[in-house]
């Protein structure tokens, strides 16, 4: 798995955010186990 740029990875056991600043080859881990890519937010409408 390649790490993105630009995209958030977050532990599921600390809760601990990381902002991807370089792409590379290799995963993003914490507590030993690889971090999940977080969906974008949704913006809010402008109506």
């Amino acid at each position: 798995m390649a790490n993105q740029l630009g995209r958030r990875y977050r532990c599921g056991e600390c809760g601990t955010t990381v902002l991807c600043t370089k792409a590379g080859e290799g995963a993003v881990r914490c507590h030993g186990r690889d971090m999940e890519a977080q969906e974008p937010r949704k913006l809010p409408s402008s109506d």
